[in-house]
């Protein structure tokens, strides 16, 4: 995923120095995670990796743990920098806008919803062949939510340099990862993954905002 997005918010500064605590903190853990997986694989020679990501739950690989910590594996470098970037951008705003106790709540439902929709939808239509790993889900959920906070603003693709308003950046991908998930045409990507993470995304920033709580910060 690779986005430039414009609105009239103000930056500068060094790279996270002005990121709000969870987005930041969210980045730092990933990255972590991602340079002791590459050494305990690479130098130790354990397999960290195969007890983290999110296996089908009917093999006896899947641990309770895994449809958590599966959003914080990734498989090579431009699989975690376009993840991590992407929150960089959206995180960022969508924290400073609900706060970071929400935003936490926020991303973690998220994970889990794109980890359980993955789980529901792939067992239905082809079964879980591969384990799954990415903060993807998750990512696709701020940028939901980014949408609904911002909908009319700008957002532009690196490639192909295509600018939408946000909402329907959001329903073009929506469709795209429906069409594809269900035809199976990109392989090696989980599509209802980012579909869960958007829904779930969606309804909970739907009841926040019914109930009066959405920008109340100490409300859940």
């Amino acid at each position: 995923m690779s986005y430039y997005y414009s609105n009239n918010s103000q930056g500068g500064g060094r790279f996270l120095a002005n990121v709000p605590p969870v987005t930041k903190n969210l980045i730092i853990i990933n990255l972590i995670v991602f340079l002791a997986t590459w050494v305990g694989e690479r130098l130790l020679k354990t397999d960290i990796m195969s007890w983290l990501v999110l296996y089908d739950p009917s093999s006896v690989m899947f641990r309770w743990w895994q449809p958590l910590t599966y959003a914080f594996m990734h498989g090579g470098f431009w699989h975690i920098f376009f993840n991590m970037y992407t929150l960089y951008i959206f995180g960022s705003v969508v924290e400073r806008m609900i706060g970071s106790k929400k935003f936490t709540v926020f991303y973690v439902i998220c994970a889990i919803g794109a980890a359980a929709t993955h789980m529901v939808m792939m067992t239905l239509l082809r079964g879980f062949a591969n384990p799954m790993l990415g903060a993807s889900g998750a990512v696709y959920g701020v940028m939901l939510a980014y949408a609904m906070l911002f909908p009319d603003s700008h957002l532009t693709l690196l490639f192909p340099p295509i600018t939408l308003s946000a909402k329907w950046m959001v329903i073009v991908f929506a469709v795209i990862e429906a069409v594809t998930g269900v035809t199976g045409t990109i392989e090696g990507i989980a599509h209802f993954a980012h579909l869960g993470g958007m829904l779930f995304g969606f309804l909970l920033m739907l009841f926040w905002k019914r109930s009066g709580k959405l920008f109340d910060r100490d409300n859940f």
